[in-house]
């Protein structure tokens, strides 16, 4: 099918949207991949570059620093010129980040690299989403939204045993070459499969006249403002143990070695990989049924807060639980993930772009700020005094509390269009 059948038809065939998921996926699973392998690789980079807590927050925060950064422009350059351009000549700095990683000799040099490699891959789910937002119905978009979700869950599995059994083979610098490679290949398939934005869009693709590519009526948005604790807060703080705190815990508070802890990132991994494939089965159906996505924010997400309470309250004494219990904290906080779709349905199509990113924005500044956050928690926590498992669940506690209060001001903010 020419991309002049697509401008005029608006809807992708369905094989042809199946082709076109399946290239924007590759490209989101390896850029998932390179978000978790720190997670993995924490106790080795711990031990090269003698980093603390505090650095090693830094270090994986600087991932969603650099992701955060370009947000606002990404959202512009979508709607302007559309997900294939734009996430080509973002993934070309994403390749840069992956060979520049390989080659650092200090803490500096890594933390570079991964603001580059942030600033990379931060269009991998922006672009296609917006993609989506044009070529597919409503009840696909969720479906789509999930499985992409869950194509980054595959590529977090993958940062767990599979890195943990190649680093004795190949060492981690030649595991970013190969993941700068992929990526490239990924961008290739993307070229030649993926068909060219057609800014003459029919019916609610057409740009209006007065659209000056602002973010003018993202900001007025009661609806985007209410869905915004939700997104720093507890969005951020999911992926933020899922990226990163997920092995320290393992390690630092339940005794697991470096290897047990690998097993379990695959088990948390895999059960967020299961749990967003179920999401993207049921939610058509939840949609036709007339279950609002905001309902099941309301009554899932507190499920998340009795998970936390009893992680901090059990603290070493979970012992071999620990994967499992850090794998239901994960699985129960993904009801949250149903609110970046319904953000992007709330606005007319030709604002698709702005709205997600600037949503993705808020979501990526709070795992940054979270990452960073617990970090810098359970160092002040050792420096008062603190046992380190104490201070590892002052930290924890400290983000159950914030997500709290993110969906108290959900529930009590009134409901609201977009517009």
């Amino acid at each position: 099918m020419s991309t002049s059948d697509v401008s005029r038809t608006d809807h992708l065939p369905r094989r042809m949207a199946v082709v076109v998921f399946l290239a924007f996926a590759l490209a989101y699973f390896f850029s998932a991949l390179v978000r978790a392998i720190t997670a993995t690789l924490s106790p080795t980079l711990t031990t090269e570059f003698n980093l603390s807590a505090q650095d090693l927050g830094l270090l994986a925060g600087g991932y969603f620093l650099g992701f955060s950064l370009t947000q606002l422009p990404l959202g512009r350059w979508l709607d302007q010129h559309g997900p294939k351009k734009v996430i080509l000549a973002f993934l070309t700095l994403a390749v840069l980040g992956c060979l520049a990683f390989s080659w650092a000799d200090s803490f500096h040099g890594l933390l570079a690299a991964r603001v580059l490699c942030g600033m990379g891959v931060s269009a991998c789910l922006m672009a296609p989403l917006t993609g989506y937002r044009r070529w597919f119905d409503a009840s696909t978009q969720l479906r789509t939204n999930s499985w992409m979700l869950m194509t980054g869950s595959l590529g977090m599995l993958a940062a767990t045993l599979p890195v943990q059994w190649l680093m004795p083979i190949w060492g981690w610098r030649a595991l970013f070459v190969i993941l700068g490679v992929m990526i490239a290949i990924a961008m290739l398939l993307i070229a030649l499969l993926v068909p060219v934005w057609q800014k003459a869009g029919i019916g609610a693709a057409q740009r209006p006249a007065d659209d000056d590519g602002s973010y003018r009526d993202i900001w007025r948005s009661a609806y985007f403002w209410r869905m915004t604790p939700l997104g720093f807060f507890s969005y951020g703080g999911m992926v933020a143990i899922q990226t990163l705190w997920a092995g320290p815990w393992m390690t630092q508070v339940a005794g697991w070695t470096a290897s047990e802890a690998a097993s379990g990132l695959f088990l948390i991994n895999l059960s967020m990989l299961v749990t967003f494939w179920l999401w993207g089965l049921i939610t058509p159906g939840l949609a036709r049924k007339g279950i609002p996505v905001e309902r099941l924010i309301a009554w899932g997400l507190p499920l998340s807060f009795a998970v936390i309470g009893t992680l901090v309250w059990a603290g070493p004494a979970i012992g071999g639980g620990a994967a499992v219990g850090l794998a239901l904290l994960c699985t129960t906080s993904t009801f949250v993930a149903l609110a970046q779709p319904a953000v992007g349905m709330a606005f007319p199509s030709h604002l698709a772009g702005r709205a997600l990113s600037a949503y993705n924005l808020v979501i990526f500044a709070g795992i940054f700020v979270v990452q960073w956050g617990i970090g810098l928690l359970v160092d002040a926590g050792r420096a008062l005094g603190l046992a380190n498992t104490q201070a590892y669940q002052l930290a924890l506690a400290c983000f159950g509390l914030s997500s709290v209060c993110s969906w108290v001001f959900f529930m009590l903010k009134k409901p609201a269009q977009a517009r």
